[in-house]
């Protein structure tokens, strides 16, 4: 059959964004840096699924490992942190220029949680760890970029260390996504159930945030 002008419209409007694997079959790699790129360096991207993403796409480029769509680790890799790396720094040039206002004025309850935390982090733990740890952390990840841009933290200090945390967090979740896919024979039977663990671990950070917030709410109301 033949497939009409608007075919490759219509197949792109279909896409799931929150699912690793309808994005990859879409768009591969490049769909990988847009992704990684909205969910780091542009507030509304804090929904997008970048732990999944880049564990899927580890097992992908596996050959023959899964029924999905053959990607190569020399694409997969360099978009990835190409993605993960300029997003970052455009969240920090974001905040700069835009200032705190511009994050106080997002009405989102998941984001103003990560904004707390973000300030939280950078307070206990100085700008170098917190920035790395925050690329493990989804949400987090998302506002602690143009968090540094407001504080005013070096863009010396806030480059090294992004890029630091993004080539951590980037090869090492698509390199266990390959290792496991190169390990467990017929993963492809077991890709939907590993990729939803990926997403349940990569979400406990803020459960356990929101059992805290709740905590130190109750014990405040106790001591008044």
């Amino acid at each position: 059959m033949l497939q009409s002008p608007a075919d490759p419209v219509v197949h792109a409007l279909a896409v799931n964004v929150l699912d690793a694997s309808s994005l990859l079959a879409s768009f591969g790699a490049l769909g990988i840096a847009v992704v990684l790129f909205a969910e780091t360096g542009l507030l509304v991207g804090f929904f997008l699924p970048g732990d999944s993403l880049l564990f899927t796409a580890g097992l992908l480029c596996v050959p023959g490992a899964t029924k999905g769509p053959q990607l190569e680790l020399y694409q997969v890799l360099p978009a990835a942190l190409a993605g993960a790396l300029i997003g970052a720094q455009t969240g920090y040039l974001i905040g700069r220029r835009g200032g705190r206002a511009l994050l106080a004025r997002t009405e989102r309850k998941s984001l103003q949680r990560g904004i707390g935390r973000a300030d939280e982090m950078l307070a206990k733990y100085g700008h170098g760890k917190a920035i790395v740890l925050a690329r493990f952390i989804p949400v987090v990840r998302t506002v602690l970029n143009p968090m540094c841009g407001v504080l005013e933290v070096p863009v010396r200090s806030f480059t090294f260390w992004q890029v630091t945390g993004g080539v951590f967090w980037v090869v090492g979740v698509v390199m266990a996504g390959y290792v496991l896919g190169s390990s467990v024979p017929s993963i492809d039977q077991y890709l939907l159930p590993i990729i939803g663990l990926v997403v349940v671990v990569s979400v406990i950070p803020i459960v356990l945030e929101l059992f805290r917030a709740r905590k130190a709410r109750r014990d405040g109301g106790d001591g008044r």
